[in-house]
């Protein structure tokens, strides 16, 4: 069964933001997870600890099990101003988990089928 690691921003703690819709879309993608029998876990990064503290916490995870896919989310790589956060991720997963497969989503619903392809792209190696 494989490990999947999904990163991305917790939305409850995005100031002036409506957190449901990416909520509901995150239960969706670990409902599709367990349905597709991939164990999923959710490291969600607290907006208000992108002082250092959000990369000492994603640096703990990375080394606590080995990943066959990480998924780094759409809010991580497309917010504004959040290119250096971005940089950092892919480097830690580089580094701390240099054989898992790296996928990239456009929301949260659509992140299995990005995984899976990632997956596929790694076995087809």
């Amino acid at each position: 069964m494989p490990n999947i690691l999904a990163i991305g921003f917790d939305p409850h703690t995005i100031p002036g933001f409506d957190p449901a819709p990416v909520a509901a879309g995150i239960e969706q993608a670990s409902r599709a997870f367990a349905e597709l029998g991939l164990t999923e876990d959710l490291f969600l990064v607290d907006f208000a600890e992108l002082d250092g503290r959000a990369q000492a916490k994603l640096v703990e995870k990375l080394e606590s099990r080995q990943y066959d896919c990480v998924l780094i989310g759409g809010g991580i790589r497309k917010g504004p101003g959040l290119l250096e956060l971005f940089q950092l991720v892919v480097n830690e997963v580089h580094w701390r988990q240099p054989q898992a497969a790296i996928a990239f989503n456009e929301s949260p619903g659509d992140s299995p089928d990005w995984v899976l392809k990632a997956l596929e792209q790694k076995r087809n190696r």
